[in-house]
């Protein structure tokens, strides 16, 4: 019997989207195969001949329909992970004609990101893998308009931007710079100093544990222990201290020593707020400090 550990990549690829519509969609023809991959009919009957001899009790086929159904007895063959699954879904991966890029009437995401320039990505990406600096424009709501000599060294998601995590030369410290308020960016081939890279950034660098509970003010905490997937009341996160204070703001977690902010958008309590003292980065943290 074949081993799935001896499949090359694009055949594990072909398999897998098998296995996710047939978990997901619940059916799938040869035609969403060849339309998806962009494959022969006749590599495609291969691939499901495959998939049949790895799982044979996942898929039926009905020749009226020629099209391949889930069982009741399906069992994945792939550990599809659930923020991946969502996002091919909401892309419309799986649904038949489509290839990866047509929105789903059945998945939606509403939050979706305002996404950098790609050229702007591509510069960033490029200085964070060769460790070169950057000469750019930068926008910012403080000081308007002005020109930058920043290192990167990490792009990462708050929850409403990306941000390009760097070292300022202006300010001589590491900063988070909103990826979409560059302009004019150019690398700098000179080399960089050693204290300008990532690995001297502490705040990014420092992992802080932090443990949220239902705050005390909600009536029913069944429901949000649910929602976070709460262990026994508590969820015990490792989070880098730089990007703390934004996960704090994007969840309305209520980071007060003693609880003590008031409205139905307060669910968490930071309950080990008195152990994160003077954290620059929780400054936009509902509560912190108080």
């Amino acid at each position: 019997m074949t081993d799935l550990a001896q499949l090359n990549y694009a055949q594990k690829e072909r398999l897998a989207f098998i296995d996710f519509s047939l978990q997901f969609i619940g059916q799938l023809a040869r035609a969403d195969l060849v339309n998806h991959f962009k494959t022969g009919l006749a590599s495609c009957s291969r691939d499901l001949t495959l998939y049949n001899e790895l799982a044979p009790a996942n898929m039926t086929l009905r020749h009226e329909t020629k099209r391949y159904y889930r069982t009741a007895k399906f069992r994945p063959l792939f550990e599809h992970n659930p923020e991946a699954i969502l996002g091919s879904l909401c892309r419309g991966f799986g649904d038949g004609l489509s290839n990866g890029i047509h929105p789903s009437a059945h998945c939606v995401d509403t939050t979706k990101l305002i996404h950098p320039n790609t050229e702007v990505i591509a510069t960033l990406m490029r200085a964070i893998h060769n460790r070169m600096a950057v000469s750019c424009d930068y926008i910012s709501l403080t000081s308007g308009e002005t020109s930058r000599v920043i290192v990167p060294h990490a792009i990462a998601n708050n929850g409403q931007r990306w941000h390009v995590r760097a070292f300022d030369m202006k300010s001589k410290e590491f900063r988070d710079f909103v990826c979409t308020r560059l302009q004019n960016l150019a690398e700098i081939a000179d080399p960089i100093n050693s204290s300008q890279s990532g690995e001297h950034d502490t705040a990014w660098n420092n992992i802080l544990t932090v443990e949220l509970v239902v705050h005390p003010s909600v009536s029913h905490p069944k429901a949000i222990e649910l929602d976070f997937g709460m262990d026994d009341g508590f969820l015990h996160l490792e989070v880098r201290e730089a990007l703390l204070g934004y996960l704090m703001r994007q969840w309305n977690v209520d980071c007060s020593a003693e609880a003590s902010l008031t409205g139905g958008e307060y669910h968490l309590w930071l309950s080990n707020a008195k152990d994160l003292p003077n954290l620059t980065s929780m400054a936009i943290a509902p509560g912190y400090g108080f």
